[in-house]
């Protein structure tokens, strides 16, 4: 593998920074502790996301007849890099570009493409995905949302939690059994549809982490028609797998614990402490595990560039990104000391995206687990 840049690709990533600089305000910048949705955060997302749809480059690894220009999936990484490394503007359209678009390109009928990926292309549509429930998180095929047919339709009952972006999501991807008589990972099925849907019902969930776009959703008795299923019934897991092999290396978040580390190793500089043993074993420590995270991660994209199917590498790429940050987290924590308990230092603004950071696409000691057993060929316990 060639990990070295393109004159094409360097270009993309100047212009992509430039655009950040013009379009990116400060307050949406590194340092603050990260946004919680907001009423007036729709807007900014959907302005940002068209200053890249006009220029080709929300979705420039998508197929041009989707509304993207056939780039690689190089060019995609670069794009999330220099976001993450900012904050992320484009808050939950991240999400639609980077898992949710292909995954109805690939699985959706053409009523379904028509409706939905125009918009995500456009920058316009806002999703939420209904995956992990009170029990069944970490396991995510023992999920108990139902949905039943009722002629052409499908009445749905279940409750959803840690459903991020609730608040500005226009539309739901959805998990629920379909069929209860089967293996539990054959009998789930995907659907798609509007989050003002008759007996849905979100609930904000506070946490720690000040992320207030965690929400409960419960599901009374909401009909669906069946043109709302991605894909067959009963196929939905091997959607969903797919989609989280692209969304485990979806977010660089490898970029963000770099840069949070240079400014780490700035502030240690000015206050004369960069020279200490113990702080450069913490940033050198870290330093790696960003660089490994990193090259982990573009093993993925590299498999992707070269059109192969997923592969468990996606696993320990995942575990690389968490490690990191975690790494970055704990050492801004030793070296602030007794500034790390301001909630908006450097430290503090940083160690609460790591408190999810191992949750998200999947806990952390689900992938060790998929680690273990896919690429190092160990045991079940």
């Amino acid at each position: 593998m060639e990990f070295d840049w393109t004159p094409e690709e360097r270009e993309y990533r100047d212009n992509v920074r430039r655009l950040v600089d013009e379009v990116v305000a400060e307050d949406w910048r590194l340092v603050p502790r990260p946004r919680s949705a907001k009423s007036d955060e729709r807007a900014k997302v959907v302005q940002f996301c068209a200053a890249l749809r006009d220029r080709g480059w929300l979705t420039p690894h998508w197929p041009s007849e989707y509304g993207g220009s056939d780039a690689s999936a190089w060019m995609h990484v670069i794009l999330g890099e220099e976001l993450w490394s900012v904050g992320e503007p484009r808050g939950p359209q991240y999400m639609s570009v980077n898992w949710i678009g292909p995954a109805i390109m690939a699985n959706g009928t053409e009523d379904q493409k028509r409706e939905h990926l125009t918009r995500i292309a456009a920058g316009e549509a806002f999703w939420c995905q209904g995956f992990s429930e009170p029990d069944a998180g970490s396991d995510l095929a023992s999920l108990r949302t139902t949905a039943v047919r009722d002629g052409d339709e499908y009445v749905i009952n279940g409750q959803k939690i840690w459903t991020s972006h609730t608040q500005l999501a226009e539309w739901c991807f959805l998990l629920a059994r379909t069929d209860s008589e089967v293996a539990k990972h054959k009998g789930i099925s995907i659907f798609l549809f509007p989050m003002d849907t008759p007996g849905v019902e979100v609930r904000r969930v506070p946490n720690v982490a000040g992320e207030s776009s965690f929400a409960e959703v419960f599901l009374t008795d909401v009909r669906v028609g069946e043109s709302a299923r991605l894909g067959e019934e009963n196929g939905g897991w091997g959607i969903v797998r797919q989609a989280l092999q692209y969304e485990r290396v979806g977010a660089p978040r490898w970029e963000r614990a770099s840069r949070v580390l240079d400014a780490l190793a700035a502030w240690a500089n000015e206050h004369g402490r960069l020279d200490e043993p113990d702080v450069q074993r913490l940033l050198g420590q870290a330093k790696a595990s960003c660089e490994a995270a990193r090259l982990l991660a573009y093993s993925v994209i590299d498999e992707r560039a070269k059109g192969l199917p997923p592969s468990p590498q996606a696993y320990a790429a995942r575990v690389g990104m968490v490690r990191c940050e975690r790494l970055v987290a704990e050492a801004s924590m030793e070296i602030l000391g007794e500034l790390s308990v301001d909630a908006d230092s450097l430290s503090g603004a940083n160690y609460y995206p790591t408190m999810t950071a191992g949750v998200a696409a999947g806990a952390y000691e689900i992938q060790l687990n998929l680690v273990a057993t896919m690429l190092l060929g160990l045991p079940r316990s």
